[in-house]
């Protein structure tokens, strides 16, 4: 912070945009309803960003229900669409539009006939890619298990 005179004895304090910033990232805090973080938990959280980061992943040639193992690497909208069966052009076209803008992909258009355009994880999308190849894999690990306890609720609640 810097002091900045204004010709009486006290001064005012005022921050810089860089320290203002900084102060706002310790304050961020999801519990609390205003909170930015919120939104990016929702976007983050939503089927089709799961998938698609899931996706941009290593061998695109293996069967569906295999596994995202594998290094990440730049895939083809037409590769993407094939991988995440039932997801429409326009919700996948928008899923790819919003994580580019959160800087979690990146999107290049090759100069060819016709032209090739190619999406892949940005460094920030890499810090993110594991803990949601995690997620899948867990929600697909303990799927017998929620439909034991939601067969046993739902019979218990009538």
């Amino acid at each position: 912070m810097r002091n900045i005179p204004t010709g009486k004895e006290d001064a005012v304090t005022t921050m810089t945009a860089a320290e203002q910033r900084s102060r706002a990232k310790a304050e961020y805090d999801a519990f609390v309803a205003r909170c930015p973080s919120r939104d990016l938990l929702d976007r983050i959280s939503d089927k089709w960003v799961v998938l698609a980061l899931a996706a941009l992943r290593g061998d695109g040639a293996q069967p569906f229900g295999a596994d995202c193992s594998g290094e990440p690497r730049p895939m083809r909208y037409s590769e993407l669409a094939r991988r995440m069966a039932g997801v429409s052009q326009k919700m996948l076209t928008q899923t790819l539009r919003s994580l580019e803008r959160d800087g979690l992909v990146a999107r290049t258009v090759t100069p060819t006939v016709p032209v090739t355009v190619t999406y892949e994880l940005t460094d920030l999308g890499l810090s993110l890619h594991q803990v949601i190849r995690g997620l899948k894999g867990w929600a697909e690990a303990h799927m017998d298990e929620v439909f034991t306890h939601r067969a046993t609720y739902d019979a218990r609640t009538g």
